[in-house]
């Protein structure tokens, strides 16, 4: 259960103002309500109107109780990665198309939130990665992601070559276009296209899927949550590689850069209504049958 939700953030999608009018409502709304509001300042910016004091993304997860993001899917992991430390709650409204995570229908928005603040929701813990880029010996750089870590080839089509550790154990060297290192959030995107499996939610695991490997018989492997794993990167003289967060943050490669990717130790927390059914879920996004 969150904390006592005194004060709403409002979040939507970077950089476009399709959510601003969706914004503006929620705004009046919470603040009818009696709810104190603060309005992410990059989206407030592309608002028709102020409607609410703002802040700055990397300070406002101090200063509210639950963030409601309007947007897609790929709006709420760029907030999730930027709140992920002060583990407030996220509820997602769906602007996109897919929306594994943002399931609130926007002509429903109002009515949703109304019963998420009067006690009407499921809330559920989704772990995330962090990945450290080890160079010389040092930690030179490092993030986190809800979804995956990807190691991947640059604009050359020419293939990289991957050395893969568990705990420090040798599981298997690959050449092709790269990996996906996918908590169970993210083996629905992705990871998914790649041809690896789908986790459900709740399960403590994290799938490595190859991307184009150049041997066939190299498939996608899950291991447990718990466990580091370590990829060294070889052969890159002449072909640019990258580590992407999300598919929204990315980092140049070296050969002989390690990539240690681990269970962040916090988790994200998302708040759904109440009923929601993640199997019916994916019957609705990926046109699956029902019950005849």
């Amino acid at each position: 259960m969150p904390k006592t939700i005194k004060t709403v953030g409002l979040f939507g999608k970077y950089g476009d103002d399709v959510a601003g009018d969706d914004i503006v409502a929620l705004a009046k709304f919470l603040e009818k309500e009696k709810y104190a509001v603060i309005v992410e300042k990059s989206s407030a910016e592309l608002l028709p109107e102020s409607v609410a004091p703002t802040e700055a993304i990397e300070q406002i997860g101090e200063h509210i109780d639950l963030a409601v993001v309007i947007g897609g899917d790929g709006t709420l992991l760029h907030v999730a990665r930027k709140l992920a430390d002060h583990e407030v709650p996220l509820v997602g409204i769906n602007l996109g198309r897919l929306g594994f995570l943002t399931d609130i229908p926007a002509d429903h928005m109002v009515d949703e939130i109304r019963k998420i603040l009067e006690g009407e929701f499921e809330t559920e813990e989704r772990f995330m990665l962090s990945a450290e880029i080890m160079r010389g010996g040092k930690i030179h750089y490092s993030s986190c992601a809800l979804n995956d870590v990807i190691i991947g080839k640059g604009e050359l089509s020419r293939m990289i070559e991957l050395e893969i550790f568990d705990d420090g154990e040798f599981v298997h060297s690959m050449r092709g276009d790269g990996i996906i290192v996918a908590t169970p959030t993210g083996s629905t995107a992705y990871a998914m296209s790649a041809g690896g499996p789908i986790l459900h939610p709740e399960l403590a695991a994290i799938t490595l899927v190859p991307i184009c490997p150049h041997t066939l018989s190299n498939r996608p492997i899950v291991v447990g949550a718990d466990s580091v794993i370590e990829i060294a990167i070889q052969g890159v003289n002449q072909q640019r590689t990258y580590v992407t967060f999300d598919g929204q943050e990315n980092y140049a490669l070296e050969q002989h850069d390690r990539v240690y990717i681990r269970r962040a130790g916090k988790p994200v927390h998302l708040l759904h209504p109440s009923g929601r059914s993640y199997y019916g879920v994916l019957r609705a996004k990926l046109h699956w049958g029902g019950i005849y």
